[in-house]
Parts: C-alpha cells; structure tokens; sequence
C-alpha cells in the first residue's frame, strides 16, 4: 500500500460520500486495506482504482450486481473467459439501452402531439382534459 487513504480521504478522491464507499463495502466490492492504529480503515491506491471502477461501471448503466461478477473476471484475470463473460453483459446492457430509448422515442413523439394540440386549441386544454381519469372509468 503506496499512499494510506482514509474512508473520507479516498471518497473525497473518488467523488463519492463516506456512505456510498460503506455501502459498496457491505455490499462486499470494497474492502479495507487494513485498519489504522485507532482502527480507522485504511485503504490504498488499488482500493481507490476499485471505486473509481465501480463508479465508472454505475455510469455506463450496470447494476450493482454486474460490477460484483466483473469484478470477480477482473480479480481472477480470466484472460478468454473474461472476455466472452464481459461481451455478454456488455450485448445485455446494450439491449436494455436499445430498449429504453425506443421507449423514449414514444415518448417523446406523444408529447410533441400533446404540445402541438396545446397551441392549436383555444377551448380548455385538451391534454388536461384527455388525461383526467373519469371515476367511472377506475371502477371495474
């Protein structure tokens, strides 16, 4: 261990709060390099490289889950497997992107039609009264 980081020392390095590094620690991606003499924990550069994985994983979308196996493949160096593993989260991931902004696209196009029918009416606004739910229509 190069340089001894604090828990407040290495999130501040990371960008994170204390909490998030004791949740990933519960959560068993992160451990302590050690404790210090007032048994504060102590972490060194590769635990700091570890979170800022983890936080970069978060970013590009996988699930707390996702980042523990990829970083089982990244402890163990699991050379082909490792790639065929991380090529198939990466094509799930993908899918669920694809997914979400073909949904977004419907959404976007329902509300541009809902603006352009906003600016058009001069009576009461037919977005409002379209999406006000009669209450013989709940009951079923």
């Amino acid at each position: 261990m190069t340089v001894p980081y604090s828990i407040g020392a290495m999130a501040k390095a990371a960008g994170v709060p204390t909490t998030t590094v004791r949740y990933y620690e519960r959560r068993g991606l992160l451990t302590p390099d050690g404790r210090s003499r007032a048994k504060y924990r102590v972490y060194g550069e590769a635990s700091l490289e570890r979170l800022r994985f983890i936080r970069s994983a978060q970013a590009t979308g996988f699930t707390l889950e996702d980042i523990a196996a990829l970083l089982t493949l990244l402890d163990e160096g699991a050379g082909e497997r490792c790639r065929s593993e991380v090529s198939a989260m990466l094509a799930g991931r993908l899918a669920d992107v694809e997914m979400r902004l073909a949904d977004l696209t419907r959404v976007r196009e329902v509300l541009r039609e809902a603006a352009a029918t906003c600016r058009a009416s001069n009576g009461p606004c037919p977005v409002l009264a379209k999406l006000t739910v009669k209450k013989s229509a709940n009951r079923a």
